[in-house]
C-alpha cells in the first residue's frame, strides 16, 4: 500500500531525515519507535504532506504521492492523527468529528463511522455536546483518534497517541487502537515512545535513529534485540 524509498527531509540544511526507505502493506499495523528528534513526525509530515521532500519517493496505493497537494491526500484515503491532539477546543465533541469527515469517504459512511467511534470511546458519545476544550487530555487524545476514524482512512498515521497521557488511559488507547485494527483491517502506522506496547501490538517495526533506519523486523523479533532492549526497555 505504502512504498518508501531513499526519502529525504531537510530543514533549513539541517537532514531531518536520510534516505529512509520503508514499506507497508494492506491492511497491515507498522509501529515506528525511536528517540526524540529521530525524525518520526517528520516522516509523518511528508506522507500527509505538510513538509517536502529533499529527495527520494513515496508511492500509496501504486500513485505518486509526492506529485499530490496535502489537501488531496486526505480524500485518497490517508488520515494523520497528529502529536499534541490539536482537536477544535471551542467546538463540541460531535463537531470535531464532524470535521474529520469531510472526504467524500467521510461523508457517505458518516452514520456508521459515528456508531463506531462511539463503540470505542464511550465516554465521547456521553460528552457528544460538550466543547472539545473542556476534555481532558486522554478524552481529547480519543477524539483525536475518532476524527480521524471519520474520515474512512484506508491508512491512518498515528503520532505519538499516548504522548502526556496516565498509563492506565494511554493503555484504553492502545486497546481501542488494537481493536479497531482487529476488526476493522485499516492500514496502521504508529509512532510510539511506549516501545514494548508498540512492537507488542504491531505486525513489524522500524527503529529510527538520527534519521535513518537502522533496524526493521517482526515485532517480536525487535523486542528480543539487544540493541532495542538496551536503549528502549531499559534492559
Amino acid at each position: 500500500m505504502l512504498e518508501i524509498e531513499g526519502l529525504s527531509v531537510a530543514y533549513g540544511g539541517l537532514s531531518a531525515l536520510w534516505q529512509v526507505s520503508l514499506s507497508v502493506g494492506e491492511g497491515e499495523f507498522i509501529a515506528l519507535v525511536g528517540p526524540n528528534g529521530a525524525g518520526k513526525t517528520t516522516l509523518f509530515k511528508a506522507i500527509s504532506g505538510t513538509v517536502k521532500a529533499a529527495a527520494g519517493s513515496i508511492r500509496y496505493e501504486g500513485r505518486d504521492l509526492l506529485a499530490s497537494p496535502a489537501a488531496r491526500r486526505a480524500h485518497l484515503g490517508i488520515a494523520h492523527v497528529p502529536e499534541g491532539r490539536q482537536v477544535f477546543p471551542s467546538l463540541t465533541v460531535l463537531e470535531n468529528l464532524e470535521m474529520g469527515a469531510y472526504s467524500a469517504a467521510g461523508r457517505r459512511d458518516w452514520q456508521r463511522s459515528l456508531e463506531r467511534i462511539f463503540a470505542l470511546f464511550p465516554m465521547l458519545a456521553d460528552r457528544r455536546r460538550q466543547l472539545a476544550g473542556t476534555l481532558s487530555g486522554g478524552e481529547q487524545q480519543m477524539l483525536a483518534i475518532g476524527r480521524g476514524i471519520a474520515s474512512r482512512p484506508r491508512l491512518l498515521l498515528l503520532d505519538e497517541p499516548s504522548m502526556g497521557l496516565a498509563p492506565a488511559v494511554a493503555d484504553q488507547i492502545f486497546e481501542a487502537v488494537a481493536e479497531l485494527h482487529r476488526e476493522d483491517r485499516p492500514t496502521i502506522l504508529l509512532v510510539e515512545q511506549r516501545v514494548a506496547e508498540a512492537l507488542q501490538s504491531c505486525d513489524k517495526g522500524y527503529v529510527l535513529e538520527t534519521g535513518r533506519i537502522v533496524l526493521e523486523g517482526p515485532g517480536e523479533v525487535l523486542l528480543a534485540d539487544d540493541r532495542v532492549r538496551r536503549a528502549y526497555l531499559g534492559m
